[in-house]
């Protein structure tokens, strides 16, 4: 039956007639966790457990199971980690430019999200900055439909039921409305004893300028909480518990903490009441707590915080050894600036708690170990990992040295304005250009008098803010990438010949569309766009007595458009003769084989976390920007040209 909470306002399914709220632990209010101590399920499971019993469900009924994907999502330009497993199929399965790799399929996808820090801790793992989600996924096209909203329902139904032992009664499914990676849907969110466990998305819109337009592909975009599954199964007073197990307790006696149970279990009860955006601040949210299980506000703010720091050096430092495993280095630009957030919060906790700095490797050391049975790559980079998390600790105490007189001179200067206060656009600034954490700062202003407030959500501002990647040079033009994007859009694909044969130099292709009386698009073409830091092939489109210069490539989703300069422009369904610029084509060839000869010979002298950067490719130079987290030697740059020179000698096929 359809209800709606009297308490939040939402609507809500149920097959308990006596329900009378939606049922899930928030800061509404609407409930508190039943499951602690009295778990609902059958039985107790881990969650390696966890995970495959999701994998092995959906196996079962016909789901091709998937490998996860990175957590660094190198495939897309937008973003710069994986924070659900859509992401992995965004935006090119979604929107029909690929195939999916199976369909319907199913993956356990390891998942990073930076905003959720602030509340990593306070929650008790309800947020996570790094967590496993569940996902299985069906394309319906619209000469095939796979499976849509009933049978979406049912396997989550039948998950929970029949596999996790959950009483039908005890399942709620609140409505919602899901938006996230430029598509959006209607949505249903699976409550047990107060806790979401599944979100289910039927995407079937894409977000142009706040506009919803509808996909031809609509998407079944699920999201099983696998940490949370497991916390529910064990009853634990926190996810930290359930995920970490004897992890933890090592952290604890790192911290040298004694952890009272009792306590703990009383205060995760009503730990859904505690989302820092929306309870002001740490202490009001503390507050509400307090109230509810009758202590003071302040003694349990004094036990709690050593704990909540323990929670989160659990958390950070898994998400940081995650991170450094597949190559980002720190650094003050995208991804690497992420990595560098998450060490020097991890190590403001650890001053925190008054561990020393050294056992940092002793945590992350753990951390491989745990996790390197489910993720090898992980052990791989162990070496590799610590010698990278060294090289951030120099960097950063020296950081620490230089900031204080720096902050000193700040201060000053303040205080001769007759300003007792530290803006907060100064503290954002020297976290983002100088990487003085904000709890530095204070302590290093309020000695000079000047006060300085430290929002509670400081680090998850910072890293919303970097979050999104910066768009690609030739994504700018923004006016003319819409009028192209609009007229091409029920265009057919357009052939990449140049994936079957590059050495073609001319050929023949039909009109598709002119737009603009200078943009071709062909139905085949062996001139390669401009893309990759790679320059468009130029050449002519010859027809009739013409000969139109093709002064640029572009690609367009799957269309193919030659920018052309001419008096006239073809017909569309004319038959034209494309000939390349073959001198400029062949250079740019080999630039583009030399860059990859360079980059692999540095990972192989350098280390596996090296990775392009960034590269572009010129008929006169090519530059290569590699990841790394030292200054090169001479000796290393000799190497590195040295096995790419013995590749090329090699003359391999």
């Amino acid at each position: 039956m359809r209800k709606k909470c009297p308490t939040c306002g939402e609507y809500y399914w149920t097959q308990n007639e006596e329900q009378k709220t939606c049922g899930e632990s928030t800061s509404d209010g609407c409930a508190c966790y039943t499951f602690l101590k009295n778990p609902p399920t059958r039985i107790c499971y881990s969650l390696p457990e966890m995970r495959e019993a999701f994998l092995s469900f959906f196996e079962k009924h016909n789901h091709t199971r998937v490998k996860p994907y990175p957590v660094v999502a190198r495939w897309r330009s937008d973003i710069y980690l994986t924070h659900a497993s859509i992401i992995d199929f965004q935006p090119y399965v979604t929107e029909g430019i690929a195939p999916p790799p199976a369909n319907p399929l199913v993956i356990a996808q390891p998942c990073i999200r930076l905003v959720d820090i602030a509340n990593t801790g306070p929650t008790f793992g309800r947020h996570l900055t790094i967590f496993e989600m569940g996902g299985h996924h069906a394309f319906n096209y619209p000469d095939k439909e796979v499976y849509w909203k009933d049978q979406t329902v049912r396997y989550n139904h039948e998950f929970v039921t029949d596999v996790l032992g959950v009483s039908s009664e005890d399942v709620t499914y609140k409505e919602d409305v899901w938006v996230g990676g430029g598509n959006a849907g209607p949505d249903l969110e699976c409550i047990v004893g107060g806790l979401e466990v599944t979100t289910l998305v039927f995407m079937q819109y894409k977000v142009v300028n706040d506009k919803f337009i509808k996909l031809p592909i609509r998407t079944v975009d699920t999201g099983y909480g696998l940490d949370r599954f497991a916390w529910l199964s064990q009853g634990s007073p926190s996810c930290f518990h359930a995920i970490y197990g004897r992890l933890l307790d090592k952290v604890f006696d790192i911290a040298g903490l004694k952890v009272d149970d009792t306590l703990l279990y009383s205060v995760a009860k009503h730990s859904g009441l505690v989302t820092m955006d929306k309870t002001a601040n740490r202490l009001n949210a503390r507050r509400k707590v307090a109230e509810l299980i009758g202590a003071d506000v302040d003694d349990l703010d004094k036990v709690l915080i050593p704990i909540e720091n323990a929670f989160a050096i659990a958390d950070h430092t898994k998400c940081l050894s995650f991170m450094l495993s597949e190559g980002i280095v720190p650094s003050n630009i995208h991804e690497g600036y992420l990595a560098r957030l998450m060490f020097r919060r991890v190590y403001r906790l650890l001053r925190n708690l008054k561990i020393d700095v050294e056992r940092l490797y002793d945590i992350v050391d753990m951390q491989i170990d745990y996790w390197s049975k489910d993720y090898p790559h992980i052990k791989t980079m162990h070496d590799e990992i610590m010698e990278m998390l060294k090289v951030e600790e120099e960097k950063f105490e020296d950081t620490l040295k230089r900031g204080e007189s720096m902050v000193k001179r700040i201060a000053a200067e303040l205080k001769a304005e007759k300003v007792s206060r530290m803006p907060d656009d100064t503290l954002s600034e020297l976290y983002d250009s100088h990487g003085l954490p904000p709890e530095i700062v204070k302590e290093a202003a309020e000695a000079e008098g000047v006060t300085v407030e430290v929002p509670e959500n400081f680090y998850a501002l910072i890293a919303n803010r970097h979050m999104q990647a910066d768009k690609p040079f030739e994504e700018e033009q923004t006016k003319p990438k819409v009028t192209l994007e609009t007229a091409v859009e029920k265009l057919r694909s357009t052939e990449q010949m140049y994936y079957i044969d590059a050495y073609v130099k001319e050929f023949e292709a039909k009109v598709l569309k002119v737009i603009n009386g200078k943009h071709v698009a062909l139905d085949r073409t062996y001139f390669y766009p401009e893309g990759g830091g790679q320059p468009s092939d130029q050449g002519f489109l010859i027809f009739g007595d013409t000969k139109a210069e093709v002064v640029h490539v572009r690609k367009m989703g799957r269309v193919i458009l030659h920018e052309i300069k001419a008096s006239e422009a073809p017909k569309e369904g004319d038959t034209v003769r494309g000939v390349l610029n073959w001198d400029k084509r062949y250079t740019l060839m080999k630039a583009h084989t030399a860059t990859h000869l360079v980059n692999g010979a540095a990972r192989r002298v350098l280390g596996e976390h090296v990775w392009q950067h960034g590269t572009q490719k010129g008929v006169k130079s090519t530059r290569l920007d590699i990841s790394h987290y030292r200054r090169l030697t001479a000796d290393e740059i000799h190497e590195i040209e040295t096995l790419a020179n013995k590749a090329v000698l090699a003359d391999m096929p």
